[in-house]
């Protein structure tokens, strides 16, 4: 007899736009399995917007509402089984140690925090508590990425010795970071711990092999108005709104007056907190590389060069897997953030075009074997939105429960702890000029 599973109560910190995922998700395809008890930020007039928002999209009455320093009062009134944490970044391990510590399993965002310090306060209080974490990496959950796992599993490639893996992002999507609040590292840790995440926590789970050790280099190159001076730019400003010069401007974020998101998120909510969303990518105070280089040896041996580049014409990301018996080789255009033009504008060898009823450009994955000619291998990439189809897959192992998963898709905090730990210590070998081992910065203690 099949039973039902326990409906379990959530509660939301942090509602800005990456919090819609998991209400959308408890106010409908979830909500048998979950239920979405109340809301807390630094800023009630989000909150209040997020409420209009469920009224309008659901036909919810308004959710109970807790700013920050609310936390405690909202566990014990509400009670929830679960906290779901989508606040800034650098905030993560405040609420995620506080939740576990008052008898609740946490969800967060990634990255898991920013900095060892506080890895060291989530890994020790998970220990401590006995409580349940899960950090979201949604990446794992694409079809092409998953086939990526499939094979190197496979054997089909052999002992894998050596990684190139190179992440662009384009004047999109990479330049948001540089208007947003994770242009100050101290609230991200930079794109190596904020984006890189993603990246270092696929690498992980493919090879199924831990970081020991890290080098690095990165640097401020295009963003910054020191950059944008040597180029010969003389206009500057401070924000978008309500300057002509970030009229003429194609980096300034242009907010339309019938984006009602946007407005009601961030505009409208200044007066309350201060902040700012459409800051210039070309003004002081940006603490974060734009151009970066790692290196990683892994506790197999094998070696990674990564890149990550934030200006480029198109986004994407190119993978080779160098092994024993061959080559293997997966060119991606991440066609959601693509601006300028087409996806087929931006084709790359090992790219192909969707057929006459759909439009833009899919990944192959091509395998070179040392003797013997190229192949490719097809896979299905089945529903393409939300991080290559991973975000609808991800919401159903965490609600529900990943159930049968022999490819290890749902990730642990010890897992978040691994993904973190390579940008953590790429940003302390930019500092110093020196390789990092990872296990002198955080202790994982019998489960790392």
């Amino acid at each position: 007899m099949k039973t039902t599973p326990k409906r379990r109560r959530y509660v939301l910190v942090g509602t800005g736009g990456r919090s819609w995922m998991y209400t959308n998700a408890l106010m409908k395809d979830f909500a048998e399995v979950g239920e979405l008890c109340a809301l807390c930020d630094v800023n009630q007039h989000r909150m209040d917007f997020n409420n209009e928002l469920i009224k309008e999209s659901f036909g919810h009455g308004p959710l109970p509402t807790y700013l920050a320093h609310e936390f405690d009062r909202m566990i014990a009134e509400q009670k929830p089984d679960v906290v779901i944490v989508t606040s800034i970044d650098r905030t993560h391990h405040r609420y995620i140690c506080r939740a576990m510590e008052l008898g609740c399993d946490a969800i967060s965002e990634k990255p898991m925090t920013v900095d060892a310090e506080k890895c060291q306060q989530i890994i020790d209080t998970v220990e401590r508590t006995g409580r349940h974490l899960t950090v979201t990496f949604n990446y794992r959950y694409s079809p092409r990425n998953t086939k990526i796992k499939e094979i190197l599993r496979s054997g089909m490639v052999g002992e894998v010795v050596s990684v190139h893996f190179e992440w662009l992002l384009d004047t999109s999507h990479g330049a948001d970071y540089f208007r947003r609040w994770h242009r100050d590292k101290r609230n991200s840790g930079g794109l190596l711990v904020h984006k890189a995440t993603h990246h270092f926590d696929l690498v992980n789970w493919w090879l199924d092999a831990a970081p020991e050790t890290v080098f690095a280099m990165g640097d401020l190159r295009f963003y910054g108005r020191e950059n944008a001076e040597r180029r010969g730019v003389t206009e500057f400003y401070n924000r978008s709104r309500g300057s002509d010069a970030a009229a003429r401007d194609p980096f300034a974020l242009k907010v339309r007056d019938t984006d009602r998101r946007m407005h009601g998120l961030y505009y409208d909510a200044e007066g309350e907190d201060g902040y700012f969303r459409d800051q210039s990518v070309f003004g002081d105070g940006i603490s974060i590389e734009d151009t970066m280089s790692v290196m990683v040896r892994y506790s197999n041996r094998t070696m990674m060069t990564y890149s990550l580049n934030a200006f480029l014409p198109w986004e994407g990301y190119r993978v080779c897997f160098n092994g024993t018996k061959g080559r293997l080789e997966f060119n991606v255009v991440e066609t959601s953030h693509v601006k300028a033009g087409t996806p087929e504008d931006f084709a790359m060898p090992g790219m192909r075009e969707l057929g006459e009823d759909k439009k833009g450009m899919v990944p192959m994955i091509i395998f070179q074997p040392i003797w013997g000619k190229p192949m490719v291998i097809d896979f299905d990439e089945g529903d393409r939105s939300g991080h290559g189809g991973g975000d609808a897959r991800l919401l159903r192992d965490i609600l529900i429960g990943a159930g049968d998963d022999p490819l290890g898709h749902a990730a642990s905090h010890v897992d978040g702890a691994r993904s973190i730990l390579t940008g953590i210590a790429a940003n302390q070998s930019i500092r110093t000029g020196a390789p990092v081992q990872v296990r002198d910065l955080v202790r994982l203690g019998d489960q790392g």
